[in-house]
């Protein structure tokens, strides 16, 4: 038997809060992005889950939310992966821009496709930008070339998926139950992945913070269910916000 897979959007962040673009920019939950991370967890103790392990980006965001997710099911004690394959979609020259200024200033069809196309990236940072993550000392082990300075999500895909195939996938095949906390557009790479949809339909996918989403899978892992847990009217509610985000 495959284990089980949870996904889990970070709770609501300090630029969530405000709308601005994120991306690689680490910043904190808010005070309701840490209950949203909490209530996850009391959804899926209720649920009767448990895990083997469990995996995060390394944003702050996502680690903070994946602990207190496991401290409300008395999970603090399992072993973490963190890794920079799981962070958020590089927003590029977009990075701390408010989305809806931004829709003002270039239009909803340039603002849409900076955030919703599969292959149309943002606008890069220079090296020199604070906002590129070779000034950041958690990615100084890594060769700077994989750094990127804008990414579409085509670009996520290429770098999340072999961190599926080669970390995650042998797990859920070992029987493992697997936790992943990461980020709206990390977490979409991965949805598109395994729900098979289309670049054109991917576009039209919002997830929403703090719900998490279970699948099943048989023994090719291939889907067999998947589900948000929670209050459906509440989920549905959160990505219909995710969606509005840009005024558009």
């Amino acid at each position: 038997m495959t284990g089980s897979l949870v996904m889990l959007r970070h709770g609501q962040s300090e630029w969530n809060k405000l709308n601005l673009f994120t991306g690689w920019h680490d910043v904190d939950l808010t005070e309701q992005g840490c209950a949203e991370a909490t209530a996850a967890g009391v959804t899926m103790a209720a649920e009767g889950l448990s895990f083997d392990v469990a995996h995060t980006s390394l944003q702050t965001r996502a680690v903070l939310t994946c602990h207190l997710a496991l401290e409300a099911m008395n999970m603090v004690w399992l072993p973490v992966q963190r890794n920079w394959r799981l962070n958020e979609r590089h927003y590029g020259a977009l990075q701390g821009l408010d989305k809806k200024a931004t829709t003002e200033q270039y239009g909803a069809e340039q603002t849409k496709l900076w955030r919703r196309s599969y292959d149309i990236p943002p606008p890069p940072v220079d090296l020199s930008s604070p906002e590129h993550p070779i000034h950041d000392a958690r990615y100084r082990l890594l060769p700077p070339d994989v750094l990127p300075a804008s990414e579409c999500l085509k670009d996520v895909v290429a770098r999340v998926l072999p961190y599926w195939y080669d970390i995650v996938a042998p797990q859920l095949r070992a029987g493992l139950d697997v936790l992943i906390t990461a980020h709206g557009n990390s977490l979409r790479a991965l949805v598109m992945h395994l729900e098979n949809i289309s670049q054109a339909d991917i576009a039209e996918l919002n997830i929403p913070t703090g719900a998490p989403r279970r699948y099943t899978f048989d023994n090719n892992l291939r889907v067999t269910s998947s589900a948000y847990l929670g209050d459906a009217a509440a989920i549905a509610a959160a990505a219909a916000a995710v969606a509005n985000q840009a005024g558009a």
